[in-house]
């Protein structure tokens, strides 16, 4: 390593840890006019973490502005896509159910919804907002305590990127629940060109650490083929895959 680069990852780090966000976007625009070779990439990397954390500060903004709901509950109109799949009197299970907003909007088709989240203070916060609804809100891990009895309708809405055995979990879901259909939101790997440069560049590069997989329309199909599940709808949206998925005739539970 030559001491110009040397001194190049010493400011870099330097800078991460001693400023402040604004005086780092600064720092970093200052830095990219003076790059050169190999400091490109350096630069490239610290404007993506500068990103990264940008955007962390906007999501935690938006959900002040929206006074604790996330705006792409509203801004992206994703509730319908469940909301129009459900009948009324259905039973339907929301795995992951977060602070309870999709399962309130289900409620309102007159869904029997039942919301597990293993979050507790999310659970407190749904039982707080929407526990007079008639909607049953559970605390616990799905991979692990799924409630009893049969339901018509399984709901996944940014669930299945979190689990890392996938088609485990929706054997353990069908042969507990035999629900007829799961309505399932995940995230794209192929939302925006960034990722794959962040992939090429070393960084983080899925939408929340806590991902185990990002799809694309492609490798959702085969896993739910995979899983013993036949896909009747799919839809791209939001840099999103909203899909409707039912076992596949003659599949085993579990």
């Amino acid at each position: 390593m030559s001491l110009k680069e040397t001194i190049w990852r010493l400011g870099v780090g330097c800078c991460r840890r001693l400023f402040s966000a604004r005086l780092r976007s600064l720092w970093c625009s200052m830095m990219w006019e003076a790059a050169e070779g190999d400091q490109v990439s350096s630069v490239l990397r610290e404007l993506f973490i500068h990103q990264d954390l940008l955007a962390q500060r906007i999501d935690r903004a938006a959900i002040r502005y929206e006074q604790g709901i996330h705006p792409k509950h509203r801004l992206t109109g994703y509730h319908d896509f469940f909301c129009d799949r459900i009948t009324q009197g259905e039973q339907v299970l929301d795995i992951g159910c977060g602070c309870g907003a999709v399962a309130k909007s289900l409620s309102y088709k007159g869904a029997l919804v039942t919301g597990i989240d293993m979050d507790l203070e999310n659970i407190r916060l749904a039982k707080f907002r929407y526990g007079d609804g008639g909607i049953r809100f559970l605390h616990g891990d799905a991979t692990r305590d799924l409630p009893p009895g049969r339901f018509d309708v399984v709901v996944l809405s940014n669930v299945l990127e979190h689990i890392e055995n996938r088609k485990d979990f929706l054997g353990k879901i069908q042969a507990s629940a035999q629900p007829d259909r799961y309505l399932v939101r995940v995230p794209m790997i192929t939302r925006d060109w960034s990722v794959a440069m962040k992939r090429e560049l070393g960084l983080p590069y899925y939408s929340d650490p806590g991902h185990y997989v990002e799809y694309t329309p492609e490798s959702f199909k085969a896993e739910m083929s995979a899983a013993g599940m036949e896909l009747r709808s799919m839809a791209v949206n939001w840099g999103e895959i909203w899909a409707e998925v039912r076992p596949r005739a003659g599949t085993e539970p579990g």
